[in-house]
C-alpha cells in the first residue's frame, strides 16, 4: 500500500496533455455525415472540459475524405469563438495544396500524415514512404514561411503493423520518426493504426525511438481493436511520452485499415492517468457528458467504458 501511495506521490506533478482527436479523426469516416453544426458544437463542448488541444478538421479532397468537406466553415469557427484563448486547433494538411489553404484561413497548427510501410502509404496517400517525404518538404516551406508562426506536427502510422505489409521493425519507426523532426516537425505522433500493439511491443518500439527522438518530442496515438489502448498508452507514459492522442467515446478508425475499429477513447485515458497520479487539467465529468452527447447524436453506442459509467452515475444522482 505504501509503495502505491509513494508512486502516486511521485507522479502527483506530472501533467500530461491529451490532444483530442475526435472532430477530425474520430468523425472521418463516419457513414452519416455530421451536420457542420454538430462538429462545431462537440469542438465547443471539448474545449469546455479543459482540453488544450483539439484537432478539429483535414484539408483533403472532400472525394477522398466527404465528412471533411467543411473544413473551411470549422477552422473559421475556430478562430472567431476561441480565437483569445489558449487552445491549439490544429488541422491535417498532407500536401502542400492543404497546406496552402488552411495558412489562408490562419491555421497555426497544422499536421502531416506519414506511414512506417510502403502497403499502407500507397493505399492512404497514393505514393510510396520516400515520396510522402518529398511531399511533406513542400509544407514545412510553406509554414516556414507562412508570415505568421506554424506548428507543424507529424503522425508516423502502423508504428506496430501494417494490415497489408505486416509487423512494422521498430528501428524503421525510429529512423522515420527522427526523419520527421530533421524536417522540421515539433513533435511526433507515433501511431498504432490497427490496434495490433501490446503494452511489449509498445515498449520495443519506443525503446528504439527514444535512441533518436526524446520523449518530449513524441506522443502516442492507440486505437483499442483489440482491447489493448489505455494499457498501451500506460505503457508510453510509464517510459517518459507526455502527450496522448485519444478520441471523446473512442469514435473513429482508420477508412484504410480495414477492422480498425476507434481510437482510444479520451474518457478511458484520462480516468487511468488521474487514477495513477498524473494531471491532464480536463474535466472528466465534462468529458463524460460530451461523449454520451456526441455518441447519440450520431446513433451509436458510446465508445468509452469509464464515460458510460461515470456518465450514468452522475445521472443517479440527480
Amino acid at each position: 500500500m505504501r509503495r502505491t501511495l509513494a508512486r502516486l506521490q511521485h507522479h502527483s506533478n506530472a501533467f500530461v496533455r491529451i490532444v483530442e482527436v475526435a472532430p477530425r479523426d474520430g468523425l472521418q469516416n463516419e457513414k452519416k455525415i455530421p451536420s457542420t453544426e454538430t462538429k462545431t458544437s462537440l469542438i465547443d463542448r471539448l474545449v469546455a472540459t479543459g482540453l488544450q488541444t483539439v484537432e478539429v478538421t483535414s484539408f483533403v479532397s472532400p472525394k477522398w475524405v466527404p465528412a471533411m468537406a467543411d473544413n473551411e466553415a470549422i477552422l473559421k469557427h475556430c478562430n472567431q469563438t476561441h480565437g483569445g484563448t489558449t487552445v491549439d486547433f490544429p488541422v491535417l494538411t498532407p500536401n502542400a495544396k492543404g497546406m496552402q489553404k488552411a495558412l489562408e484561413l490562419g491555421a497555426k497548427e497544422v499536421a502531416i500524415f506519414a506511414a512506417s510501410s510502403d502497403g499502407f502509404a500507397k493505399k492512404n496517400t497514393n505514393c510510396t514512404v520516400d515520396e510522402s517525404f518529398e511531399r511533406f518538404e513542400e509544407v514545412l516551406k510553406l509554414a516556414r514561411n507562412a508570415g505568421h508562426p506554424v506548428k507543424v506536427r507529424g503522425y508516423l502510422s502502423t508504428v506496430i503493423g501494417c494490415p497489408y505489409d505486416g509487423p512494422t521493425e521498430p528501428a524503421r519507426v525510429a529512423e522515420l520518426a527522427q526523419r520527421l523532426i530533421d524536417l522540421g516537425c515539433y513533435e511526433v505522433s507515433l501511431g498504432d493504426t490497427i490496434g495490433v500493439g501490446t503494452p511489449g511491443t509498445i515498449e520495443m518500439m519506443l525503446d528504439q525511438v527514444m535512441r533518436r527522438v526524446p520523449a518530449e518530442m513524441l506522443a502516442i496515438h492507440a486505437h483499442d481493436t483489440y482491447g489493448q489502448g489505455v494499457a498501451n498508452v500506460m505503457k508510453a507514459v510509464d517510459m517518459g511520452v507526455r502527450v496522448v492522442d485519444a478520441s471523446v467515446a473512442g469514435l473513429g478508425g482508420c477508412p484504410y485499415a480495414k477492422g480498425a475499429t476507434g481510437n482510444v477513447a479520451t474518457e478511458d485515458v484520462v480516468y487511468a492517468l488521474h487514477g495513477s497520479g498524473y494531471d491532464t487539467g480536463v474535466n472528466l465529468d465534462l468529458l463524460a457528458e460530451t461523449g454520451e452527447w456526441i455518441s447519440k447524436e450520431l446513433g451509436r453506442p458510446n465508445g468509452s467504458r469509464a464515460g458510460r459509467a461515470i456518465w450514468t452515475k452522475n445521472q443517479a444522482k440527480i
